[in-house]
């Protein structure tokens, strides 16, 4: 078996991950604010139903919280993806992981105000880019198994 040889663009995927970290630092800061205006003690994980209708402030932390948390369920495949596509065509996976992150942005930016529908464009920007990444990932697996 030979070994992976790193093309020399791999280094740009360093960019798009971490900038995948400031927006989950980005998002606990904001989740944390809504609790706080929400009045949510710890360990509440969400506010109730009859919180949410006396309070507009408590459905607001908790879509605020599902933004942080949707994205929180994503990582995996897409550090994953980029990573794996990174391996032959690392341009792709460095603009496919910061649309990601972009759509996760404009995802929170939405979904934060209250009304889950505004998150509608941030989802489909971040969830093409997941789509792009998994299917070059999984290309790229086919194109390691053929060099071998």
């Amino acid at each position: 078996m030979s070994p992976i040889l790193l093309p020399a663009e791999f280094k740009y995927i360093t960019a798009p991950l971490v900038s995948l970290g400031w927006v989950l630092l980005w998002q606990g800061i904001l989740v944390g604010r809504a609790r706080r205006r929400a009045g949510i003690a710890y360990p509440q994980l969400y506010a109730e139903q009859a919180e949410c209708k006396a309070n507009p402030a408590a459905l607001k932390f908790n879509c605020t919280q599902r933004a942080h948390q949707n994205t929180l369920e994503f990582v995996p495949t897409v550090v994953l993806g980029t990573l794996i596509t990174g391996l032959n065509h690392p341009l792709l996976a460095t603009a496919l992981s910061g649309t990601f992150s972009i759509g996760r942005v404009l995802y929170t930016y939405g979904y934060k105000t209250g009304d889950p529908a505004k998150r509608t464009p941030g989802a489909m920007i971040s969830n093409a880019a997941t789509i792009g990444l998994l299917l070059s990932a999984t290309y790229t697996v086919f194109q390691l198994f053929q060099s071998v």
